[in-house]
């Protein structure tokens, strides 16, 4: 298939060499970029444990200057990915959720009482509020923005001219906000339906509800919010 990657141009170039060697032909146009915020409060210790909900969140933790006085501590990670991120980091108690968020903080929940608060290394945009969900069973946590995500003002000019031609069989979507991105830059550009037209493989049902507000019919959605998962879609497709 002819694919579009939206992801971060990082983690977009290792799923496009994936892809490429299943024999697709990939396009990537970053729709965020990423940018650690280096001198972060994290607040005053103790912690119980570290919340990841995605892997830039640990490669953010890599580069503060308290990277050091965490690493001892456990580290929850939403997914497999993360997970390797934080190991990549230096943590050596890591531990995966295989899920969402919401199946990290049951996660969470099940291993840690309100002896101390758990830090939440976060982004600066979030679609789902840890503290509250974990707030019920007694726990606190405090959430920290370690990294911001800027989105991307307009697609590339060769990606306008592939959705105008229908050279585009699918586009990968990996999170919500990624998802609304796509759709202004879209409208930005006036290739909405072009833009809609291609199979939208995306990581979650929340992820996709942007684009299936703009209209588009076809909309594959990862049974795992992984980038597995969502590869084996387009496998399936």
């Amino acid at each position: 298939m002819r694919l579009l990657v939206t992801r971060p141009a990082g983690d977009a170039q290792r799923t496009a060499a994936a892809l490429c060697a299943r024999g697709h032909e990939v396009r990537i146009a970053p729709l965020l970029r990423i940018e650690a915020t280096p001198g972060a409060d994290l607040g005053s210790p103790p912690w119980q444990a570290l919340l990841m909900t995605s892997a830039n969140a640990a490669r953010a933790i890599a580069v503060h200057p308290k990277l050091a006085e965490l690493r001892s501590l456990p580290a929850l990670a939403v997914g497999r990915r993360t997970a390797e991120a934080a190991r990549a980091a230096g943590f050596a108690d890591v531990i995966s959720a295989d899920g969402s968020a919401g199946d990290l903080a049951r996660l969470a929940a099940r291993r840690f009482g309100a002896a101390a608060p758990l830090l939440y290394l976060a982004g600066s945009d979030r679609a789902r509020d840890l503290g509250a969900d974990l707030a019920p069973h007694g726990i606190a946590v405090r959430t920290v923005e370690i990294y911001r995500a800027h989105a991307a003002e307009e697609f590339p000019a060769e990606i306008v001219a592939a959705l105008r031609a229908s050279d585009i069989d699918g586009v990968l979507h990996f999170s919500r906000r990624s998802c609304e991105i796509f759709v202004q830059c879209a409208e930005r550009a006036g290739v909405v339906a072009a833009a809609l037209r291609p199979i939208q493989f995306c990581i979650s049902a929340q992820a996709a509800e942007p684009l299936a507000r703009a209209g588009a019919g076809k909309i594959r959605i990862a049974v795992q919010p992984e980038e597995d998962a969502l590869v084996a879609l387009i496998e399936a497709a």
